[in-house]
């Protein structure tokens, strides 16, 4: 029974760290150097708590059943946490061969700041918009510019940073400034 006991409490020792291996990642990316390094503490001393029970019993299966279904599972919940945080911006872009003024004014209305520029395709003229963004409204610009043209070409990129210009409620993810 306390093999069992053990290895349970290695997979939620798992579930608590490998989320926070994924949410560290994030600050430091954003170069949070303060908040990545306090992350880390806890990561490293909960996985030291995790490893020392595998050891404790390391002749038990279930140990490593234990490790690796809590890796597995502390990685779709880390994805999952980072998906509802969606921190960073993503810059959009949008080229259009079509009159791009009703997309142009809805994202705009929608709090959008957006840039048009003329261009020339392979066919002839378009229009090139750009919308840099909070990740966490990228599905809203999406369903938008699919609305108002869904034969679109876009593409989205993940930005280390963005400053400047106009980027909509950029205040809610620490350290970020406007």
């Amino acid at each position: 029974m306390e093999i069992l006991l053990s290895a349970l409490l290695v997979f939620a020792l798992r579930l608590l760290d490998v989320p926070l291996s994924t949410i560290r990642m994030l600050y430091m990316v954003r170069g949070e150097r303060g908040t990545a390094a306090a992350l880390a503490f806890f990561e490293s001393l909960i996985w030291l708590f995790a490893i020392t029970r595998v050891f404790a019993h390391i002749s038990s299966p279930a140990q490593y059943v234990g490790w690796a279904a809590g890796f597995a599972t502390g990685t779709a919940l880390g994805m999952t946490i980072e998906s509802w945080l969606a921190p960073g911006q993503v810059l959009i872009r949008v080229i259009t061969r079509s009159d791009a003024s009703g997309l142009v004014e809805a994202l705009r209305e929608a709090g959008f700041g957006v840039t048009e520029i003329g261009g020339e395709g392979r066919e002839g003229p378009v229009s090139l918009i750009f919308v840099v963004s909070q990740r966490r409204q990228l599905k809203q610009l999406l369903k938008t510019i699919e609305k108002y043209n869904p034969r679109a070409f876009v593409t989205v990129e993940h930005t280390q940073r963005a400053r400047g210009g106009y980027l909509q409620d950029l205040h809610w993810w620490p350290g970020v400034r406007k």
